[in-house]
């Protein structure tokens, strides 16, 4: 799996951080609101979280240093040390298709 460049994360972190301190001082002002999301989505994507809170702090622990920050991708598990391929299940038809 590829991991982000920690200078990247570093640097939306910090961005993300200052957004948020402008959101906070301007609730009302939309455009900052507006960035503030931005941000927050930008950091999602980046750490593979859905929630902007959950990609700060997964942000903040990967630059720590901390193995757990970054989810696994893609269909398979770890178990036992052997990769496993998830079985596919069958699409379903319409009746109409048939």
């Amino acid at each position: 799996m590829l991991l982000p460049a920690k200078t990247e994360v570093a640097r939306r972190l910090r961005s993300y951080r200052a957004w948020e301190r402008a959101m906070l001082a301007c609730p009302g002002d939309v455009a900052v609101r507006a960035t503030f999301e931005d941000c927050g989505y930008t950091l999602c994507v980046l750490m593979g979280k859905r929630c902007a809170r959950e990609a700060a702090d997964a942000a903040e622990q990967y630059l720590r240093g901390g193995s757990d920050a970054l989810p696994r991708r893609g269909g398979r598990t770890r178990r036992s040390g052997v990769a496993r391929a998830s079985a596919a299940r069958p699409v379903p038809h319409l009746a109409a298709e048939l």
